[in-house]
């Protein structure tokens, strides 16, 4: 085979175990996944009530424009609907993006660690991948990722709130950044976690993109709208911008089922409204667990926490497991002797943390 030399030796994507393969493995009856960052508590019922009383007619194609879910779209974020792009998950953004703007010859900044799949796709495409470590503050240090930026850069990645620390990029950061920057880098504004966000100082990002012809805002559907198997992510930036990159697109990405659940998801709001305090809840169990033992954490503004574990976190990672509960350790990240941890309900992450309380003081970790 006549591979391309940029495909040679790369991973592929590692994604949290699947619950009937830890079932199989460990003689296991229960499973609590924490490992993906999913809505422990689903989706709205009323797509869930919609799904139980609708047929469809799955012969047909869907909507290669995806009219009904840009409208729905649109007038919840207030934008124009040609202000849209939509993809199979924001991982196909990704992939559009790359594939439209990186190649040889050209670099791609982003910080060190953040998501994988900024910098696989840069690698298929054959782009020069330029990381950056984040700030003392566990910030992207978007100083030192301009210094990186030169004649040759295509795309800058900024993930806010960022994956796998959960921190967010404080708005005069961003606007500083987007002012010094060349007109002509992309610049991709990650916003998979948005819902989740309780920092005051995290900026209201739509005025910004209607400012910058080059930033390219993304979201999803897969995290706090609990609707990850019907693979929905979006792009949001000005309509000159999204039209470049539609052609990448591949047509009819996204699904009948889709494209209809989407504005049911988002015409209930009070049903995020409770995501988001359970996930405050969840949270600050993680939080004081931490303190109390005198374990690191990354302050987080998603439903995930990245916290310290003083242990071998692979180790660590396999052992809970073995007691049914899934999580991601930081090994796998490029954080190791952390573990990542999706916020469950409050009896997922009681349940969670005494077997990790267990775990580590076998281990000699805890007094």
């Amino acid at each position: 085979m006549k591979w391309k030399e940029t495909v040679k030796g790369l991973k592929a994507y590692e994604p949290g175990k699947p619950i009937d393969a830890v079932k199989r493995e460990f003689g296991l009856e229960e499973i609590t996944k924490l490992a993906s960052n999913e809505n422990p508590l689903g989706c709205s019922p009323k797509v869930n009530a919609f799904l139980k009383e609708t047929d469809f007619n799955f012969a047909i194609y869907p909507d290669g424009y995806a009219q009904n879910m840009r409208t729905a779209v649109a007038e919840h974020a207030g934008v124009p609907e040609r202000d849209l792009l939509f993809g199979n998950g924001s991982d196909e953004i990704i992939s559009i993006i790359s594939r439209s703007l990186l190649g040889p010859g050209t670099n791609t900044v982003m910080a060190k660690p953040t998501f994988s799949q900024y910098k696989l796709n840069a690698q298929i495409e054959g782009a020069e991948v330029r990381e950056v470590p984040l700030n003392d503050k566990r910030e992207h240090d978007l100083d030192a990722m301009l210094a990186q930026v030169d004649d040759n850069t295509s795309v800058v990645w900024i993930c806010s709130p960022n994956n796998p620390t959960g921190g967010v990029t404080n708005r005069s950061a961003i606007e500083n950044f987007l002012a010094k920057l060349p007109a002509d880098v992309l610049v991709v504004l990650d916003e998979a976690y948005i819902e989740y966000v309780t920092d005051p100082n995290y900026p209201d990002t739509l005025p910004l993109y209607k400012q910058y012809p080059n930033l390219l805002l993304m979201r999803t559907f897969s995290k706090a709208y609990g609707l990850a198997a019907f693979r929905v992510g979006y792009a949001i930036g000005q309509e000159a911008l999204v039209r470049k990159l539609d052609p990448v697109r591949a047509p009819f990405n996204n699904t009948v089922l889709s494209q209809v659940i989407v504005p049911i998801a988002l015409s209930d709001q009070d049903y995020i409204e409770k995501c988001r305090a359970v996930n405050k809840a969840g949270k600050k169990q993680y939080v004081a667990f931490c303190e109390r033992h005198g374990l690191d954490y990354y302050p987080s503004d998603t439903n995930f926490i990245l916290f310290e574990i003083k242990a071998d976190s692979n180790e660590v990672f396999q052992e809970l497991m073995s007691r049914g509960y899934i999580v991601r350790s930081g090994a796998a990240l490029g954080v190791p002797n952390y573990l990542r941890v999706t916020i469950g309900t409050e009896e997922q992450n009681a349940g969670l943390l005494a077997q990790l309380e267990d775990i580590l003081a076998t281990k000699g970790v805890l007094a």
